[in-house]
């Protein structure tokens, strides 16, 4: 069959071989093939030459396999859609493939460290928790109202005079405060209970001069030295009203009021009306001291306060009030300025008795003398310290009215020992302490 004939069979069963078979055709013409033509004259075209024949190749079965030149094509397509789904993997996930990425050994850490700069979450402080606020105080009294009711009162409280008060004050041992002019005269309308679990004040009666601040606190008692527990504590300043009197009483009509230079000095010029208007004024020459702020100030619960006295302020003052289209002038004060200041507290210690016998009872009492406002703290030496021996201390103060109205404040430490035995005799050493400096008193008791 002659391949030329069938272009299908040429293209599918034939192969052309160049090489080959030119060297086959030039076999051919040198051997029984016909002659080649005389070459032809310049002048005449070269005839075409005929393509070589082909050489028929032996029948394979039909491959599927692309062709050889769409092969690095495929792998290029191939490399191109695995990383399109690489990145499709990445945006899903969130996070890249880690480049070495090895078994865990067992037991190891499976959070790797990062150097990731994070921003430190600072946890918020609310107002009661800050560094500056003070001891939260938990208020520890009640006042009881009719028919078995009660409320906590608040920092003041406005009563008619005559009314009876009572308050509480919750804890096993509580200590209590309330105005002086109740204590000095020791009143019998004054009441103080301690029950098993509160501490009770009642106040019959009350009048005009009852008027001040009503305070309890709990005492933490060990080693038979009690305390104040600053944090269970409670007060009201209670005004007691009565009819023509705007200004709280005063035991005399004329009263001193001593100016030292290292503290502050009260004109206690103290309103039983809440809502009274008080000034303060000179009697020579006669005009009004401004309460400005700064050298003067008025506090109702205590009166005028300098806040730095000196020799200006000398002279004799009082106070006016007005309330409810009523006036009342005070009582007067002389202003008295002391150029020497205060210094240590002035001690005397006596005991109840200087030779005691088997089995008794003995007391020692440490006393001072001072301002008002100044307060002192007590600290004991007895002889039976070092064995533990059981005494009982108990520290005091009140103020007391001496000449001309002149008020002191007198503070005082008992310590008592019962069963008096051999290791209780010796000295009873006393060391009272204020901010000037401290006094050191002391006393014996021998056995009889």
């Amino acid at each position: 069959m002659n391949p030329s004939s069938h272009p299908h069979q040429q293209l599918q069963g034939w192969v052309r071989r160049p090489t080959l078979a030119r060297h086959r055709g030039a076999a051919r013409t040198q051997g029984n093939g016909p002659k080649p033509n005389p070459p032809a004259s310049a002048s005449q075209e070269p005839a075409p030459r005929p393509p070589p024949p082909l050489r028929p190749r032996p029948a394979q079965p039909p491959c599927s396999c692309a062709p050889r030149s769409e092969v690095p094509e495929m792998k290029v397509w191939l490399l191109l859609g695995l990383l399109l789904l690489h990145e499709a993997l990445e945006d899903v996930t969130g996070q890249h493939l880690p480049k070495n990425k090895r078994p865990k050994e067992p037991g190891e850490n499976r959070i790797k460290p990062t150097n990731k700069k994070v921003k430190p979450k600072i946890p918020k402080i609310k107002d009661r928790d800050s560094a500056n606020s003070a001891p939260k105080t938990q208020s520890i009294m009640m006042q009881v109202l009719d028919k078995g009711r009660f409320q906590k009162p608040a920092a003041t409280l406005s009563l008619l005079a005559g009314q009876t008060v009572e308050l509480r004050c919750k804890g096993s041992r509580i200590g209590w405060s309330y105005p002086a002019y109740l204590d000095t005269f020791k009143d019998s309308r004054l009441s103080v209970k301690q029950n098993e679990r509160y501490g009770q004040l009642t106040l019959v009666n009350s009048t005009s001069a009852d008027t001040g601040e009503f305070s309890c606190w709990v005492q933490l008692c060990s080693s038979y030295i009690c305390r104040k527990d600053e944090a269970k504590t409670g007060s009201t300043y209670i005004f007691f009203t009565e009819k023509g009197e705007l200004f709280v009483p005063s035991p005399s009509y004329f009263d001193v009021v001593y100016l030292n230079p290292d503290r502050q000095a009260v004109v206690p010029c103290r309103v039983t009306v809440l809502s009274a208007k008080v000034t303060l004024h000179r009697e020579f020459p006669a005009k009004e001291i401004p309460a400005n702020g700064t050298d003067i100030v008025y506090d109702m619960k205590r009166g005028f306060v300098y806040l730095q006295p000196h020799s200006e302020h000398q002279g004799v003052v009082y106070c006016r009030a007005e309330a409810g289209g009523r006036s009342q002038i005070s009582v007067k004060y002389q202003l008295l300025y002391v150029a020497v200041p205060s210094g240590p507290p002035s001690t005397t210690i006596l005991a109840s008795s200087n030779k005691v016998k088997s089995g008794d009872d003995i007391s020692v009492l440490c006393t001072v003398l001072g301002e008002p406002d100044v307060e002192v703290e007590f600290t004991w030496i007895f002889p039976g310290q070092k064995d533990e021996r059981p005494v009982t201390i108990q520290d005091t103060w009140r103020l007391i009215h001496r000449g001309l109205g002149h008020t002191t404040r007198i503070s005082q430490s008992v310590i008592t020992v019962e069963d008096f035995e051999t290791i209780d005799a010796g000295y009873y050493i006393c060391t009272a302490q204020n901010l000037q400096g401290q006094t050191t008193v002391a006393t014996t008791v021998e056995f009889s």
